[in-house]
């Protein structure tokens, strides 16, 4: 099994009671905008993971750090950052993160020893550490970005 498995290919969902709101609102983070990806033509829309995490109580800044320390095995192997959006209201989550579904075949070895070279953990390590930071996940596969007239140019009737 490869080492670097993508973080939402190699998670389990797994379903864990529900914890109780924060009483009181993190502080606000100025950040700089991220501009989103560019969409793709419809003839080459790529699969993109979508992961929603709930936090186990006190591990939000663990949990930061781990994808942190992914997302520089990524960047040694040439490969972008997971993309991070942070809860600020509303729904019950606390971090969504988006990436490619599939590593490029080109880039697999890099990644591989960009993971041994950060002492990052693989097969059933990766699942014993990843779940230490979670309460509950959910992820996804999805087909974008794209645009609804690049989209509806692959339908076939």
């Amino acid at each position: 099994m490869m080492k670097s498995i993508l973080l939402a290919a190699s998670l389990l969902s797994v379903a864990a009671p529900a914890l109780a709101k924060p009483k009181t609102p993190p502080k606000p983070v100025a950040t700089a905008p991220i501009a989103p990806p560019a969409p793709a033509p419809a003839a080459s829309v790529p699969m993109t993971q979508i992961e929603i995490y709930r936090i186990a109580p006190g591990q939000h800044e663990a949990f930061l750090e781990f994808i942190a320390k992914c997302d520089e095995a990524n960047k040694l192997a040439g490969l972008p950052p997971r993309q991070l959006y942070i809860h600020s209201d509303g729904a019950d989550w606390d971090f969504l993160l988006i990436q490619p579904a599939q590593t490029p075949p080109d880039k697999a070895a890099a990644l591989d020893a960009a993971w041994d070279k950060l002492g990052l953990p693989s097969g059933s390590n990766f699942f014993l550490e990843i779940r230490k930071y979670i309460a509950e996940h959910t992820d996804t596969s999805a087909k974008g970005p794209t645009t609804a007239a690049d989209y509806l140019a692959t339908v076939t009737h």
